[in-house]
């Protein structure tokens, strides 16, 4: 809730930025701001969260960002993907998870908990009564009071390891387990070294036969007490070892009041070397709070690359909260070796080889804001996340489209394309270029040998032929489909004419059009058709899936990002044009779910949200809002995004309207915040919207600032009235990527009334192909 009576300037200083790999001097620590950014982000956003209806589907990362494990409390069974749901009173343990998704699930995942008094091992006996009152939920700290035990249990964070500080009561029986979970584990208690190690194999798919992951846990107490179990909870007293389908370690000793003992955990998927090198590199001798102040300060750098100044304190939470999302994944899949070089166990083909490797990423959800939002603030990250691309193609034979760890089968589309196509088009730097392109090729014209039916692109061969996926030859969701082949060949067009590729540029330009084909002119929307060239019937724009995912024809319609001239020429002209998205917000949310035989959560986040059809919480109809701006109607979008922004966010455990996949959500209100978003990934653009702060600084990594101000900006001002860049007036709806990246001062100024001059020149509209050909 807003506070209306009391409010103050906020403003945040630019934070040094600075390697987390070096030391910070005294001089760059006495620039750092007094304002932690980090502790206005809510971890628990999203969290609030359950099968029927997603506020988010998230769960607290305790992690370092684009860490190689994360940590996260569970308040759920074992292997059950809602691993932490809010409004539970219970939780199980502290876990190493690698999860993306409730839906795709975990992998590699154990877990410690600590408990008091008489033995409890197994998960239900063992869970403690904890209340959110007595929890402490920072990205690089989390802490809980296990009241049934009165021990408090915290965690900090490294990219491959963690710290973890128990504090005990006065008892003579105190127990800290280690659960390696089900699907093949094993442990081994050194008591002499005051060590646990082993390994843990769960996984949800996408790994090869030989996939481990391999743990160590140091401790600071000697063990008095040292037991296992094994499959079937079956307790092993007095044993150093197990190994099955489901094992775990069990130590024990006396405490004193308000004993701590601490464990330090590291894991690799090399060698069980490779884990205690991890161990030893990233926490070494370090305590526990030098542990989760370097973890504090990463986190300070990365959100500091972005300087808010607003007096609205929960706006500010909400955008921070949402920034943290943006910067967890892909997740790095690669260690360092004994020589300091990076290696990875390769999740495709089970080698351990050089290079990059980063993992647990939809790219149906993130090439639409994620991975712009890289190349426009973190292009060395992205950089190294090509590489890795690279590597997977080499080992597999094939991009990956859902990696977790390895390829997996959820969702459509050839959205890899997009991804790589505008990585290079902005300039990222070490990318195998032609591999690259090389790859991309081989979706477009192999149909056989894919590994998982979302790689590459099923339907190819009646892509190729007939122009789109037939509705009516057994292929699901075939009308999303054509759109984004459609699209993601543009992506390839546009890489492959700079290359200086012209055939290559001019095939998949003239593909890049089949979203025509699709085109229904009697009800000026997207509908299946069949084999013969026929329509789809009986058609309805509202039932969801069928032709398409996740969505109805309302939804997809749009996903035209790279042509929208093209598409508002076949529905009329920009005032039907206009209306078509008008439509979309003014009728009331009804929808057909006869498809999935109930209502999926999808659908009843749109229709609770009152946005009429709108459907913010997944990510197909995402970009729909800007499209006014194509339709010389910027006004419409200004105050649609306000609404958006104001309404369907916030940093609070039911702070999302829907799953927020791998980023992409945040990413939409990061971007969109700020006052712009990018439309069309592979376009040197991004379309303008209603900046929600007062002032926003972007530190560029190659070394420039770029601000955004708006005069005036306040709840009910939400309208631009008019805009400068550089000091000079601006009229277009779009603001280039040089423009940002060449650092300056975008100035809005905004009113409470719209004024429908701004930006309706003809050259004022963001780009489309067909127009730029023209």
């Amino acid at each position: 809730m807003k506070n209306n009576t009391f409010k103050f300037l906020f403003v945040l200083f630019l934070i040094t930025i600075v390697s987390c790999n070096t030391n910070k001097s005294n001089e760059t620590n006495s620039n750092i701001s007094k304002i932690n950014l980090v502790d206005y982000v809510n971890p628990l956003m999203g969290t609030d969260s359950e099968f029927i209806l997603s506020n988010g589907n998230t769960y607290p990362a305790i992690a370092t960002p684009w860490g190689m494990n994360f940590w996260t409390p569970m308040t759920s069974k074992m292997g059950d993907g809602w691993t932490y749901k809010y409004d539970a009173y219970k939780i199980r343990g502290i876990k190493q998870t690698h999860q993306p998704s409730p839906w795709i699930n975990d992998y590699a995942a154990f877990s410690l908990m600590a408990t008091t008094g008489d033995l409890k091992f197994q998960e239900d006996e063992r869970a403690s009564w904890f209340s959110h009152k007595a929890e402490t939920v920072k990205p690089y700290h989390y802490s809980v009071y296990l009241a049934d035990y009165d021990v408090v249990a915290e965690v900090a964070p490294t990219e491959r390891a963690a710290h973890f500080k128990f504090t005990f009561p006065q008892s003579e029986q105190s127990f800290i387990m280690l659960d390696a979970f089900f699907k093949g584990s094993m442990v081994k208690i050194i008591p002499e070294e005051r060590k646990i190690i082993g390994y843990c194999r769960n996984n949800s798919g996408g790994v090869p036969e030989n996939f481990h992951n391999y743990f160590v846990a140091e401790f600071d107490k000697d063990f008095e007490i040292n037991h296992t179990w094994i499959d079937g909870w079956n307790l092993i007293e007095n044993s150093t070892n197990s190994e099955g389908a489901h094992v775990g370690a069990i130590i024990g000793f006396k405490t004193k009041k308000g004993e701590e003992v601490h464990v330090k955990v590291a894991s690799s998927f090399i060698s069980p070397a490779q884990a205690q090198l991890n161990l030893t590199r990233e926490i070494g001798t370090d305590t526990f709070n030098q542990t989760k102040e370097k973890a504090k300060q990463v986190w300070e750098t990365e959100l500091g690359r972005i300087q808010i100044e607003d007096e609205n304190i929960d706006n500010i939470k909400t955008f921070y909260s949402s920034l943290y999302r943006v910067l967890l994944f892909p997740r790095k899949f690669y260690e360092f070796d004994a020589n300091n070089e990076v290696v990875h166990y390769s999740p495709y083909n089970g080698e351990v080889l050089p290079g990059y490797m980063f993992t647990d990423n939809g790219f149906w959800d993130t090439f639409r804001a994620v991975f712009p939002f890289f190349n426009m603030m973190y292009p060395e990250l992205n950089s190294k996340i090509m590489q890795g691309l690279a590597n997977t193609y080499k080992e597999s034979g094939w991009l990956p489209e859902w990696a977790s760890p390895g390829h997996r089968d959820c969702m459509i589309g050839s959205n890899s394309a997009p991804i790589i196509s505008d990585a290079f088009l902005k300039g990222v730097k070490n990318m195998d270029v032609e591999l690259l392109l090389e790859a991309m090729l081989k979706n477009t014209t192999v149909a056989d040998g894919r590994p998982v039916n979302s790689v590459g692109r099923a339907g190819l061969k009646y892509y190729n032929t007939l122009g789109y996926v037939p509705y009516n030859v057994e292929i699901n969701e075939n009308a999303a489909r054509t759109l984004e082949y459609a699209y993601a060949d543009f992506t390839i067009a546009k890489m492959a004419e700079k290359l200086g590729k012209t055939k290559i540029a001019d095939k998949y330009f003239k593909q890049s059009m089949n979203y025509k084909n699709l085109f229904d002119p009697e009800t000026n929307w997207m509908r299946g058709k069949n084999e013969d060239g026929s329509f789809q019937s009986p058609f309805n724009p509202l039932k969801w899936g069928d032709a398409f995912t996740e969505g109805n024809s309302l939804h997809y319609t749009w996903s035209v990002f790279h042509d929208i001239n093209g598409l508002i020429d076949l529905m009329g002209g920009k005032e039907q044009f206009a209306l078509k998205l008008d439509e979309v917000f003014e009728m009331p949310p009804k929808f057909d779910d006869s498809y999935y035989g109930q209502t999926i959560h999808e659908i009843r986040e749109m229709q609770i949200a009152n946005m009429g059809n709108y459907a913010h919480g997944n990510q197909p109809i995402q970009h729909m809002i800007y499209l006014y701006n194509y339709a010389n109607q910027p006004y419409k979008a200004q105050e649609k995004v306000r609404d958006v922004l104001t309404k369907l966010y916030a940093a609070t455990p039911d702070g999302y309207c829907g799953d927020e996949d791998n980023g992409q959500t945040s990413a939409w209100y990061v971007f969109s915040s700020l006052g712009f978003y990018p439309v069309t990934p592979g376009a040197d653009e991004y379309v303008i919207g209603s900046p929600l702060f007062k002032k926003a600084t972007l530190h560029l990594q190659n070394g420039n600032t770029f601000e955004i101000t708006s005069k005036n900006n306040s709840e009910s001002n939400f309208y631009i009235d008019n805009a400068d860049l550089n000091g000079k007036p601006y009229n277009n709806t779009f603001i280039k990527f040089d423009a940002i990246q060449k650092g300056g001062t975008l100035q809005f100024s905004m009113n409470n009334l719209p004024n429908k001059d701004w930006g309706t020149a003809v050259e004022s509209a963001p780009y489309s192909l067909s127009t730029s050909k023209k």
